[in-house]
């Protein structure tokens, strides 16, 4: 049962819920890491959780492929036994291409994000042709070119003609925003809003919708080597429009996160607000089980 508005459930922690769930989807960027640096407290949480059986699959709005946000879990020091295993929204996102198989792709995002299309090519052998926009099949965003200057205002005339040419749009990456340490920026999902605006047709790869739960799901049920009811799993995330809906949406109770893109309209003196946090549920259709400002056992 989620929390309502009037009564809203503030945990102290996952061990509150001991004994409860078999399977945790959590969230990376926000609850495990900001990006700069691993939450010691998150990982410690998660590696209990599976010291007492439990499954954890990390769930990403990443619009990269696992390999890279492997490495970068890597970098930040994120230890092996944090997880089971990672499904990410590039993951996805790569299905949506193999569909399309060789037709000319726009590619709206930084260069970090070729890694994609590299690994798209050696799943299917199909090369993606990459073209100016003009010659575009349709378009596949996984991030703003430069998002630390940038805003979706930026691409207006590109998106105009997008929707002029009726081109589908692929998002990589349904997230708004996002904490790159404490600056604020903006993702793919704030693209394909802005397109979504003026009438055009978007794919979404990421939470919240159901594709990514789905193979999530998958990935803890051949871990665990049997069925996991939906009642038994629990996501944990710091957007309420993606990781709250989206696990409201797929049937399944969701741990949430203030601390996140949040932190700002929530918190006061570093503690939950409960008043702020009561009015925020009341302006959200979807609510989650419980909060905590940040994952701790």
């Amino acid at each position: 049962m989620s929390t309502t508005a009037a009564e809203p459930r503030i945990a102290r922690g996952l061990s509150e819920f001991d004994g409860r769930y078999d399977v945790v989807f959590c969230d990376v960027w926000g609850v495990v890491h900001n990006g700069q640096e691993r939450y010691p407290a998150a990982c410690e949480a998660l590696q209990r959780f599976r010291a007492q059986g439990g499954t954890v699959i990390l769930i990403t709005n990443a619009p990269r492929p696992n390999p890279p946000i492997l490495e970068q879990l890597e970098g930040l020091k994120v230890a092996s036994d944090v997880f089971d295993d990672m499904v990410t929204s590039g993951d996805v996102t790569l299905a949506f291409i193999a569909e399309r198989k060789d037709a000319p792709i726009y590619h709206i995002g930084p260069e970090r994000d070729f890694t994609l299309f590299e690994i798209s090519h050696k799943q299917t052998g199909i090369k993606p042709r990459l073209v100016p926009l003009e010659d575009a099949a349709y378009v596949v965003v996984t991030g703003l070119y430069d998002d630390r200057a940038e805003t979706p205002d930026d691409y207006a005339q590109r998106l105009d003609f997008m929707r002029a040419r009726n081109l589908d749009l692929i998002s990589a990456n349904p997230d708004l925003v996002v904490h790159v340490g404490d600056q604020l920026i903006y993702c793919a999902g704030a693209i394909a809003q802005a397109y979504e605006e003026r009438g055009g047709r978007v794919l979404q790869a990421g939470k919240p919708f159901a594709p990514i739960y789905e193979r999530a799901l998958a990935f803890a049920e051949k871990i665990r080597g049997t069925k996991v009811p939906r009642e038994r799993i629990l996501a944990i995330g710091d957007a309420m429009r993606t990781d709250v809906a989206g696990a409201v949406e797929f049937g399944i109770d969701a741990l949430f996160v203030t601390k996140g893109i949040h932190r700002e309209e929530l918190h006061v003196d570093g503690a939950i607000d409960v008043a702020a946090y009561r009015q925020f549920l009341l302006e959200n259709p979807r609510h989650p089980l419980a909060a905590i400002p940040e994952l701790v056992w």
